[in-house]
């Protein structure tokens, strides 16, 4: 394994090229410096961040801190600017954890006639304040609000003619049905259509609770994945400005047909009704009432933000992301072990990330020119929600409008070198061409969101920036590995996604061979090169959901 000192002769001879040559002469020196991109350091890299002394690194953990620590470390060695808090590496988020005491929650449906139905928390409904307080209660009518959508490039508007100030809203989850990609991008999910913007929505329409009514086709998941990740412990941030929700909650579709009934309704018609133009949400005869008991627990966790700056302005920057952040040390876990180390889930992304700063790094102290800025931040709290994330892209080292394009890298297993590539996003932007030529010259063939109906786009980090407008997606592997078949490479993923995602079993494997993950790395680098090297800056394609968030943050 080659020294980081070692600069290759490709490389040295681009810097003292003639300036007749620099361009030619750049672009050589780019490419000189992928080539430093190592396997075998990212495979140590990631033995090493995923080891017992990190504790799972859970946010705000000594193991979470200190993951934090080597990392701002790493980027200090590779020449990165510190672009966090005090001129330190470290972007301190402040969070609250909140987990309902469920013997002191209780949820009723109160009917203007007839009994009241007690609910039973955890099989009935979730609930959760996002106000944050220890002691909440609720009791306001129920809007019914079809599917919770206001989507002006579709002409949809589920909240047109209704007052939902104060009350508390029924929705559907996932999104108007559509088999006409122009409209609500057909079959695939959009945001529209995640029950987080189904929350965000109705607090900013001035709801104080939402009901989203779970079934099981349309969310793509079953209760068991909505009872599991919202009676446990749930992270929020606690400097967030936007308005919140008293009671963000789920209910079961018997629950959802049991309001409709005390209302004179039937919910089968009802939902058909949702799905077509026309529809009119309307104030249900049912109050909800709801008192919800939380611990509530502050505490910090950093975010890791360092860059290489360019000498162009405005700036045009290309941001690499990736999470550092896994689930921590659980003691009921049975067995020995109780450490989630997150090797592959996302040991590997943290280990790209910081390899491509030694790259770009070592680039620029031999005289590589950049154009334009190079941004690199390791996340926290992705587990918890994307959260890291979200705050990054609210507190953005650079302007948010002269971010070009996020490259985030997140749980590329080390199966060998990938024949394919996943950049799911990607073709919703100006910069796909591009994308297209280079996979085919890294000799990557890009395949297709393989669940588009599932929403993977919107549960990776990515997707907090692109909501705030910021041109965003993942790079993910397809099942093609040389040497090897699709029906192999399905066959480990599935494995993989059935004993050892979010397990304590997802531990550094000896025999991963991750010279695909270096070819990974080495096509998210000269993608960055040709972002900053654009004649204009990236932009979403016209009618996308997130154009309206660039445009604004570019004040157009």
């Amino acid at each position: 394994m080659k020294p980081r000192s070692i600069v290759t002769a490709a490389l040295a001879a681009a810097v003292l090229a003639p300036v007749a040559t620099r361009m030619t002469a750049q672009a050589q020196s780019i490419e000189a410096a992928e080539k430093l991109v190592s396997a075998d350091r990212i495979r140590d890299l990631d033995k090493y961040i995923s080891d017992d002394k990190f504790e799972g690194r859970y946010p705000g953990s000594a193991g979470g801190n200190a993951a934090a620590a080597f990392i701002a470390a790493e980027f200090a060695k590779a020449g990165l600017k510190p672009m966090g808090d005090n001129g330190t590496f470290l972007q301190q988020v402040n969070f609250v954890s909140m987990k309902v005491k469920p013997a002191e929650t209780i949820a009723v449906l109160k009917p203007a006639h007839g009994e009241a139905a007690p609910l039973q928390f955890g099989d009935d409904y979730t609930i959760s304040d996002e106000q944050l307080h220890a002691h909440e209660t609720v009791d306001a009518p129920i809007v019914f609000v079809g599917y919770g959508a206001t989507a002006p490039e579709y002409q949809w508007d589920d909240y047109a003619g209704v007052d939902v100030k104060g009350k508390v809203i029924l929705c559907i989850v996932g999104d108007p049905p559509s088999n006409d990609p122009k409209f609500f991008m057909g079959d695939a999910l959009t945001y529209y259509g995640r029950w987080t913007y189904k929350f965000e929505h109705a607090a900013k329409m001035g709801a104080i609770g939402a009901l989203i009514i779970h079934r099981t086709d349309l969310a793509s998941y079953g209760w068991n994945v909505v009872q599991n990740s919202n009676t446990g412990e749930k992270t929020y941030l606690r400097d967030d400005a936007n308005p919140r929700l008293k009671a963000a909650s789920w209910v079961q579709l018997e629950v959802a047909r049991k309001i409709f009934a005390m209302s004179g309704l039937d919910l089968d018609k009802e939902f058909d009704a949702a799905g077509k133009r026309g529809f009119k949400a309307v104030e249900l005869p049912v109050h909800f009432q709801a008192t919800v008991s939380s611990t509530v627990k502050p505490f910090q966790s950093p975010n890791v933000v360092g860059g290489l700056p360019g000498n162009g302005a405005p700036d045009q920057a290309v941001l690499y992301t990736a999470h550092y952040d896994h689930l921590g040390v659980d003691p009921s876990v049975p067995g020995p072990d109780k450490i989630f180390n997150g090797a592959a889930d996302n040991g590997t992304g943290v280990a790209m990330l910081i390899e491509m700063a030694h790259a770009w790094g070592d680039a620029t102290k031999h005289g590589l020119k950049l154009p334009h800025s190079v941004l690199f931040s390791a996340v926290t709290a992705e587990e918890q929600g994307l959260l890291g994330s979200e705050y990054l892209g609210q507190h953005t080292p650079i302007p948010s409008a002269q971010i070009a394009l996020d490259i985030n890298v997140d749980m590329l297993l080390p199966l060998g070198v990938q024949q394919e590539v996943n950049v799911n996003g990607a073709q919703r932007t100006t910069f796909y061409p591009q994308v297209e030529a280079t996979a085919k010259r890294f000799g990557l063939a890009i395949v297709p969101d393989p669940r588009p109906s599932a929403g993977s786009y919107y549960r990776s980090d990515h997707f907090s920036l692109s909501r705030l407008g910021i041109p965003a997606f993942s790079i993910d592997s397809g099942t093609l590995y040389e040497g090897h078949d699709h029906a192999w490479g399905i066959a480990k993923e599935k494995a993989f996604n059935e004993h050892d995602y979010h397990n304590v079993t997802d531990n550094f494997d000896p025999t991963w061979d991750f010279r695909g993950d270096a070819n990974i790395a080495r096509f998210g680098m000269d993608l960055g090169w040709q972002v900053i090297h654009l004649p204009h800056t990236i932009e979403w394609l016209h009618g996308d959901e997130f154009e309206a968030a660039r445009l604004k943050s570019e004040g157009r």
